[in-house]
């Protein structure tokens, strides 16, 4: 395992870089806040923390992760969470503050990874956090069914969704592991023509009831590659709240929902095991 540290800003702060399973992982101080970091992947940004604000939420998709966790049970009800995906934990650890006494499980293949993170990041020791390093779809397979208020997607391995988590049996799995009303969100990454993206509503809609998107305008109108949050449930989701935070976002997101969201999908057809693939890679200039 390689290992290099770099002053950033004294000796109080400094980068961070390991060779891990995914590649080289590298923790980035941020220059306007005191304790916290940027996780890059090959140079692809992954994550953020900050350590004395586990609550702010620097990235954008992850702001909007973090509306559906504020809106999946009343104000200040402990929520039992699943994670698919760990980079820096920043999701768990919003949760963790945002919501005391709920319990959480992390599941994130690259072990080195999360010992970087655990070692360098420390969790707060009052967090009801388990992190198994595991595939996501076998670490799935081990919550207990009806376990869960929420299961978060946010699964990415060269900065693409491994295609057996794109599926409507993958979805099979996180219904199992729902309780009634709970609700799964997931972080998507697409650009022009918005194939995966489509894809993946006609996907959730096979086996949700209710779903909505959270993104950028630009990247709903196929205009570049971006990010989009599908949010999917069996009962009515708080459109018209998680409408006003996402509009009221530093960087203002529409929710599509209903008909519209329909129609979006232009057709599209679920995705099964057997017609699966990752999604696509973001062009070099999405890093630059």
């Amino acid at each position: 395992m390689a290992k290099s540290r770099k002053s950033r800003r004294g000796a109080t702060a400094a980068s961070v870089a390991e060779t891990v399973d995914g590649g080289l992982a590298e923790l980035i101080p941020d220059p306007d806040r005191a304790r916290a970091w940027t996780l890059l992947l090959d140079g692809a940004p992954q994550s953020h923390v900050d350590l004395d604000d586990p609550a702010f939420l620097s990235f954008e998709y992850q702001r909007r992760l973090g509306h559906v966790i504020d809106l999946v049970a009343p104000p200040g009800r402990p929520v039992r969470a699943v994670h698919l995906g760990g980079g820096a934990l920043t999701l768990a650890r919003y949760l963790a503050a945002t919501r005391p006494r709920s319990t959480q499980q992390v599941v994130e293949r690259d072990a080195p990874l999360v010992e970087l993170v655990r070692r360098e990041l420390p969790l707060d020791r009052n967090a009801r956090i388990r992190v198994r390093s595991t595939d996501a779809r076998e670490g799935l397979a081990k919550v207990p069914g009806g376990w869960a208020d929420l299961v978060v997607a946010d699964v990415f391995s060269g900065a693409r969704t491994p295609a057996h988590l794109t599926s409507t049996e993958f979805l099979d799995e996180v219904r199992r592991a729902l309780a009634p009303g709970g609700w799964y969100a997931a972080n998507l990454a697409d650009g022009p023509p918005l194939t995966h993206l489509r894809g993946q509503i006609a996907t959730a809609a096979a086996r949700f009831a209710e779903l909505a998107l959270v993104a950028d305008p630009t990247v709903l109108r196929g205009r570049r590659f971006g990010n989009a949050v599908l949010v999917a449930a069996d009962e009515p989701l708080p459109i018209p709240e998680l409408t006003r935070r996402a509009a009221s976002d530093p960087h203002p997101g529409r929710v599509e929902h209903g008909r519209a969201l329909r129609d979006f999908t232009g057709g599209a057809t679920p995705v099964t095991d057997a017609s699966a693939v990752d999604s696509p890679a973001p062009p070099a200039s999405v890093f630059t």
